[in-house]
């Protein structure tokens, strides 16, 4: 499944990193910071740091080259600037066909319908070129902005899983949801 291709929309190119976005990313961590705090894991200092990002683009471009996970950079048209990231995670080939969905936009661009043209472009590179059945999504309970997001975009409600994240420090539950491919299918893919 690797390379993958850059994705364009109107507002955006999204693509995996390079090693050379290590600059960017760690501009988007730092400027993001206290935005994603209620939102994600506990960050301790070593994550804001260049090395930290070169490590993670490594990584991330590692777990592609595998089919575990796609770490995308969503970045301006001129490509200097991320905007917000998508990450394909927990790829699961064989009889399942499925992934989870993880997203932030940067506070700066919150509210614009930026993270929905992104999420549309990478949902059909999803059920399209990485043949995927089903892709997952969870979010925190009152995260409104994300459960409207997901619902537009025709994601639907699972099911609910306590104290199934520790984000910012706290066992936290979460809706789940899941959209499944638009194309048919029938028949099972090659295990």
């Amino acid at each position: 499944m690797y390379p993958l291709p850059e994705l364009r929309t109107e507002h955006t190119c999204i693509r995996l990193p390079k090693v050379s976005d290590a600059p960017l990313l760690l501009r988007y961590r730092i400027d993001n910071r206290e935005h994603f705090a209620p939102w994600e894991p506990r960050r301790d200092e070593a994550y804001f740091t260049g090395s930290a990002c070169r490590r993670a683009i490594a990584d991330g471009l590692d777990a592609a080259r595998a089919d575990r996970a796609y770490p995308f950079l969503v970045l301006n048209v001129d490509q200097r600037e991320v905007l917000a990231s998508i990450t394909l995670t927990n790829v699961a080939r064989g009889i399942f066909q499925a992934c989870h969905v993880g997203y932030g936009v940067a506070a700066a661009w919150q509210g614009k319908g930026l993270m929905h043209e992104a999420l549309c472009a990478v949902l059909d590179l999803a059920f399209g070129t990485l043949e995927l059945h089903r892709v997952m999504a969870n979010h925190l309970p009152d995260n409104e902005r994300s459960a409207r997001l997901l619902e537009r975009l025709g994601f639907e409600r699972e099911g609910y899983a306590r104290s199934y994240l520790c984000i910012d420090g706290r066992w936290q539950d979460h809706v789940l949801t899941a959209k499944i491919s638009p194309q048919s299918r029938e028949s099972s893919p090659a295990a």
